[in-house]
């Protein structure tokens, strides 16, 4: 968490162990995280990677704050000149971090190695292509965005607002928060809701939680506020553009593993 209170920077958000299938562990974050970010489930703790690593993170002196923080990318010092012989050019690390996100987002990837990634944390196979490796790197920099609610292609929302109330979310089976598959509507009290939602974004996880549920849970008995409203909009807005291209990684992944490049990163896991 230092790294990420030092400046500006991300992180993967994955967990170790998995207290059951499938796997679908894996987020980015942009500030400091607690152990649950993830999942609360137990045994599925989410570890924290951070993309940068700043030089006085670890320094509590006086004159640390004053120093130049000149940031290095949490990368093996080997990998980015590995890929550089077999790409014919050095990526940048943030290709390599968005290949990552892409892979981990994979369906295939997913349930090939379920039980590995049940089990410890996910080893990410490099392609040898370096079309597909850019490809993959440009999908996983548009999940991110997305994730961090951050992209242009938020802009306008898939979701409106709609009804009349006083936009309290309400508990109770009748005129609480609920969902209609076939009017795809979330209902937050007895006169409002949030549509279209279909049900493939209802029912969408990351980790233990179903997203658009979860979120709204936490804030059942107060009233969204319009930045709330906006929010959840570009949520459901963000998860529908997830699904898509999720299946345009799965159709390029198989091309992944025909063509593994083989990289020696000694003490790396």
């Amino acid at each position: 968490m230092r790294h990420m209170l030092a400046g500006e920077n991300l992180a993967l958000i994955t967990c170790r162990q998995l207290a059951a299938l499938p796997w679908a562990h894996a987020l980015i974050a942009d500030h400091t995280t607690e152990s649950c970010y993830v999942s609360n489930r137990t045994r599925e703790i989410g570890y924290h990677f951070p993309f940068y690593l700043y030089p006085t993170a670890d320094r509590k002196d006086l004159f640390a704050a004053h120093e130049p923080q000149v940031r290095r990318p949490n990368l093996h010092p080997a990998l980015l000149p590995a890929l550089a012989r077999a790409y014919d050019r050095e990526p940048t690390p943030e290709e390599v971090f968005h290949y990552l996100y892409a892979v981990l987002y994979a369906p295939t990837y997913r349930e090939r190695y379920a039980e590995f990634l049940r089990m410890d944390f996910p080893r990410v196979p490099f392609t040898a292509d370096a079309a597909l490796f850019a490809e993959l790197a440009g999908l996983g920099g548009r999940l991110m965005a997305l994730h961090l609610l951050r992209s242009p292609e938020l802009d306008p929302p898939a979701c409106r607002f709609e009804g009349q109330g006083d936009g309290r979310v309400e508990k109770g089976r009748k005129g609480g928060l609920r969902y209609e598959a076939e009017e795809e509507r979330v209902h937050i009290n007895a006169g409002q809701y949030f549509a279209p939602v279909p049900e493939a974004v209802w029912s969408y996880q990351v980790g233990g939680y179903q997203v658009c549920e979860k979120w709204l849970k936490d804030r059942q008995e107060r009233r969204l506020d319009l930045d709330d409203i906006r929010t959840y909009c570009r949520i459901v807005t963000a998860l529908g553009l997830t699904i898509g291209i999720q299946e345009e990684i799965d159709a390029l992944y198989p091309e992944v593993e025909e063509n593994v490049l083989a990289i020696a990163l000694a003490g790396s896991r």
